[in-house]
């Protein structure tokens, strides 16, 4: 058996072909667990539409995030930098990402209810 030099790791045992190929069949009496089967793939038309989804759900975490910061320096402009006359445009900015938010979440749940359409629809060859 070769011995480990300092620095280098040493190799592992190899298998031979014969071994791994006799051990990952099935026996006689058993039978292959779906688990085991690979899943089947999805539907290019579903991929896309997933890929889409999880860009929406992407959109909306940041919308959200606006929202806060835009809120927060509402209060930083008006309460402690006192600049009256630029409260009035942020809101302004507040209100449309707020309309924005509100738009983009309905069209992530529409969007949600056509992929889990998509997914539990048999496909036809």
């Amino acid at each position: 058996m070769p011995t480990a030099q300092p620095g280098k790791k040493m190799a592992a045992p190899k298998k031979s072909r014969g071994d791994s190929a006799a051990s990952d069949a099935p026996g006689p009496g058993e039978s292959v667990a779906a688990s085991d089967l690979p899943a089947a793939k999805p539907s290019a038309s579903l991929e896309g539409s997933l890929t889409v989804l999880a860009k929406l759900k992407e959109m909306e975490f940041y919308s959200r995030a606006n929202l806060e910061q835009l809120a927060a320096l509402g209060l930083t402009v008006e309460d402690e930098l006192k600049q009256k006359e630029l409260v009035a445009p942020l809101g302004d900015v507040l209100s449309a990402q707020n309309a924005f938010q509100t738009k983009l979440t309905a069209l992530l749940e529409a969007y949600k209810a056509e992929c889990d359409r998509m997914q539990g629809a048999p496909r036809s060859l």
